[in-house]
């Protein structure tokens, strides 16, 4: 860990990325970035800010409560092997990718007790309450596009687990639209600029994202843990541990003595003991950390500089454009060229012995740092309890359209 004007910075990073965690920090209380940062909007994906009494709209972000969740089974590799491609098959038909819900399941939790929670009456637009609650009904369980992804994987002792990634989908990306709208005294639903959108918790504006933002994490638990036991049932297994954390999301938590609202963008929760599921990208292993327990004094102090947080996967390299180049929509001609082929990531997913469903060259392995790298560079404040070699990923196909990828 070094430091970056008085901030606490985990990793190596580019300048503009420094330049825009010092601009978010000087409107807070703490900040820090973790190792897999990267340039955001507004606020730096891995960053950690802490403000007193406020929450940044934008530093939560659009995909409000993005996440990841693992569960272990009580199956082994050598049950599964022999059957990945069908099983992989199986999810891909199985689980919808994409904005749509074009899944052959129809046993998603759309009658679920949160579709009644008292804090849909917190959308400020009567009119769109039930047009957006509808929106959310139809799309849980869905997985999205982007970097959303679901992983069948086998550790260190070929147990296999089976991990996702995604958050609140277009729930999430109205209410983060929304609110940044009404910041700027525009009507709810009408686009503008991206701002940080700091609301005062005390205020009626405030109070409303609150409340819709604990609704949309709730949302977004509901349908990771119904799509990772839905794809534990097609393997044929049992859930033994759930292991399950946001990290586009803001709490209220103790530091230095003082509550503070504490906003996680890309950046997972890591106290002392407290689990979480790290990806690395389609062609890495992930792992099942936690946050160093009974840390000595050292450690603590790192981890206290982290604000108890560490990374959430391993961070962009280079950007989407960058990977995919620039190509005309209409002719499909390739203006400029990506940095990556589809010849290296069919190679490189060869060598590691992964099944690919779906997925595009901005989400090749090329485009992420490493995850070893990454979490080396967050030293003793985290250790590493399991290894997950990937076995079959699942994702969105490359030319799929997702407004709430991200």
């Amino acid at each position: 860990m070094r430091w970056e004007k008085g901030i606490p910075v985990f990793g190596q990073h580019d300048a503009q990325t420094l330049s825009q965690l010092c601009d978010v920090a000087s409107r807070a209380e703490k900040a820090a970035l973790m190792a897999d940062g990267h340039l955001g909007y507004i606020m730096p994906v891995g960053g950690v800010v802490a403000y007193r009494n406020k929450v940044s709209v934008a530093g939560v972000g659009f995909d409000i409560a993005c996440g990841n969740a693992a569960i272990r089974t009580d199956l082994k590799l050598e049950q599964i092997q022999p059957h990945l491609e069908a099983l992989a098959d199986e999810i891909a038909s199985t689980i919808s990718f994409g904005i749509g819900r074009s899944n052959k399941s129809d046993d998603a939790p759309i009658h679920h007790p949160l579709f009644e929670d008292p804090a849909w009456e917190a959308i400020p637009d009567k009119g769109e309450q039930e047009a957006l609650r509808e929106k959310a009904r139809a799309q849980l369980g869905t997985v999205g596009s982007g970097n959303h992804y679901v992983d069948v994987f086998a550790d260190e002792q070929n147990r296999i687990w089976v991990g996702v990634h995604f958050g609140s989908r277009g729930l999430g990306h109205t209410v983060a639209s929304g609110f940044m709208a009404l910041f700027q005294n525009r009507p709810w639903g009408s686009r503008g600029a991206e701002v940080e959108a700091l609301l005062d918790l005390s205020s009626e504006l405030g109070q409303a994202y609150w409340a819709l933002m604990n609704l949309a994490g709730r949302y977004a638990y509901v349908g990771r843990e119904w799509v990772a036991r839905k794809v534990v049932q097609i393997l044929g297994g049992r859930e033994l541990e759930l292991v399950h954390n946001h990290h586009n999301f803001a709490w209220k938590e103790f530091h230095g003595g003082q509550e503070l609202i504490v906003v996680r963008k890309g950046a997972t929760p890591a106290f002392p003991g407290q689990k979480s599921f790290v990806g690395g990208s389609m062609g890495d292993d992930a792992v099942i950390l936690q946050g160093t327990p009974d840390p000595d004094p050292e450690t603590r102090a790192l981890q206290e500089a982290a604000l108890f947080s560490t990374v959430h996967g391993a961070g962009r390299v280079m950007s989407r454009r960058q990977a995919l180049g620039k190509v005309d929509r209409k002719t499909g001609k390739i203006l400029q060229p990506g940095q990556v082929t589809q010849e290296a990531m069919e190679k490189w997913l060869q060598q590691k012995g992964v099944i690919l469903r779906g997925g595009g060259l901005d989400e090749s392995p090329q485009v992420y740092r490493r995850l070893p790298e990454v979490l080396e560079a967050q030293g003793k404040t985290i250790e590493v309890l399991h290894t997950l070699r990937p076995l079959i990923v699942v994702m969105a196909g490359a030319n799929e359209f997702d407004p709430y990828k991200d």
